[in-house]
């Protein structure tokens, strides 16, 4: 027993020395995301694995967002980063070019279904069609340049097979950082695209049917979801923030909602703009939200399917009760 001890000890500390180094390899691996879907995503193919970080905080636009010299470090830090692209993070590119390590635009990965503002017909602008050539003017520039006709929708987490293109993006990228858990990353994201497929089942049923009923957003951010699934909002009431808009402009909006009847004004959280209340009082008109980021759902390897499901449920939720 005693000449076999050794060898069982040294057996037990490559072993553990194995762990060890494998652990080690994991906790090294740092995922950084620009915003929370894109984190979501992440989560699902690092399933059992790791656990991807996001730049942004809960609540914060990435249309307006302004780094501070901790997000820099950690920008410039991170082993894996990606985010949406300069059509929506306008505030990251000077910060990557000073980055030594991948970066990825999952606008620009092949196999990326893309829109355009202004890609459909029924593509409306509540800020156009103003008699009033000052009040027209105010209500431009409380336009949000970065959805003018022509440019990317960057909103594109919100179509399913945009996610499953991700999901492999992020697969490839992590197998190659770390290959001792290639098929573990590879099998999650395999995994993630089949529940892709019943979670888009399952929203054409809950959505079926609702095509045609009238409701505004405050935030053109929809578009992917909506081409997916039958739906269009009737009009965009576009703000920055709690700047209100001219008399005219106002008048104007509510007319828009007195003309559609019983509707639906959906904000985004976690702040519901003043004018949601100026416009819709006394008018047969529901608020609700919508959420595109998902900010309060946890990370987990589900998180990404929670957020299209309760954006469903918002939706269908409330154009089911006019």
């Amino acid at each position: 027993m005693l000449r076999l001890f050794p060898a069982f000890a040294l057996l037990l500390i490559s072993f553990s020395l194995s762990c060890a180094v494998q652990a080690q390899s994991q906790s090294q691996l740092r995922v950084l995301t620009s915003i929370k879907p894109l984190q979501l995503i992440a989560a699902a193919v690092q399933d059992g694995i790791g656990q991807p970080d996001v730049l942004l905080p809960p609540g914060a636009s990435p249309h307006h967002y302004a780094l501070r010299p901790s997000d820099v470090r950690r920008v410039r830090d991170a082993d894996l980063l990606y985010w949406i692209g300069a059509d929506l993070e306008s505030f990251l590119p000077r910060v990557l070019a000073g980055r030594d390590k991948p970066s990825v635009a999952v606008q620009d990965v092949p196999g990326m279904s893309l829109r355009h503002f202004g890609d459909s017909a029924e593509h409306q602008d509540d800020h156009a069609d103003h008699a009033d050539h000052a009040d027209h003017a105010h209500a431009a520039d409380q336009h949000d340049h970065a959805h003018r006709p022509g440019s990317l929708d960057a909103h594109l987490w919100l179509l399913p097979a945009n996610a499953r293109v991700i999901a492999g993006k992020i697969a490839a990228d992590l197998a190659q950082a770390d290959p001792a858990n290639a098929t573990r990353y590879q099998a999650n994201a395999k995994a993630f695209g089949e529940r892709l497929d019943a979670l888009d089942q399952r929203l054409k049923s809950r959505l079926n049917g609702l095509a045609g009923k009238p409701y505004f957003v405050f935030h053109e951010a929809y578009d992917y979801f909506e081409a997916a699934y039958g739906l269009k909002h009737a009009g965009v009431f576009s703000v920055l923030g709690e700047v209100q808009p001219g008399a005219q402009h106002v008048a104007a909006m509510r007319e828009r909602l007195q003309q559609a009847g019983p509707t639906c004004v959906f904000s985004e959280p976690p702040f519901r703009p003043r004018l949601a209340q100026t416009l819709t009082a006394g008018l047969p008109v529901t608020l609700a939200e919508l959420d595109a980021l998902g900010g309060a759902l946890p990370v987990d390897a589900n998180g990404y399917e929670a957020l299209l499901e309760n954006m469903a449920g918002e939706l269908a939720g409330c154009l089911e009760a006019l």
